[in-house]
């Protein structure tokens, strides 16, 4: 009996969990528009993890390694602040976050908690790497998803650029 066009002593070499992982990530904005090959072998470098409540995924300033993607679960992105710790955005299922890992190993800007019993996925940037050398144009979409991302994030979060004020015993404007 044929499944999937395999036949059924084939079926065994179905990677379960790639199958499941692949449609997933097809739902994320930072995967949109890959082709089904493409996703399928960007889905076998993910490892899947569980976390309890209130367990640390990344502290800030630790350093930049991987990009995670929510499955299940909640994760809180937090930035600390001299008033405290403050809530920054609430993440879901398909959401991903520390994506800027994807491209340099910088220090995290902000921590990541998870707030509600969560499964993620994980990609390291050595895994990303390591994948892109042999595919480029998963390089070239994930740029361009990515890009947009971060031009989005900073058009709805503008930095306030403050004016230089006057110099040493000049007059304050009223």
């Amino acid at each position: 009996m044929l499944k999937r066009g395999l036949p059924r002593w084939l079926e065994w070499t179905m990677d379960r969990e790639q199958a499941r992982r692949a449609p997933f990530l097809a739902h994320s904005p930072l995967f949109a528009g890959l082709p089904r090959r493409l996703l399928g072998r960007l889905a076998t470098r993910f490892l899947e993890k569980a976390y309890s409540a209130g367990e640390v995924v990344f502290h800030e300033g630790d350093p930049g390694r991987a990009l995670f993607v929510v499955v299940e679960g909640t994760v809180e992105i937090t930035q600390a602040t001299p008033g405290g710790e403050h809530l920054v955005r609430t993440l879901g299922a398909g959401d991903a976050f520390g994506e800027l890992a994807l491209l340099d190993e910088s220090r995290r800007s902000r921590s990541a908690r998870v707030a509600a019993p969560a499964r993620l996925l994980i990609l390291y940037k050595t895994d990303f790497d390591a994948l892109i050398d042999g595919e480029a144009r998963i390089a070239v979409v994930v740029m361009r998803n990515l890009s947009r991302l971060l031009a989005a994030y900073a058009r709805s979060n503008p930095v306030v650029v403050s004016e230089p004020g006057p110099g040493p015993g000049a007059a304050e404007p009223t």
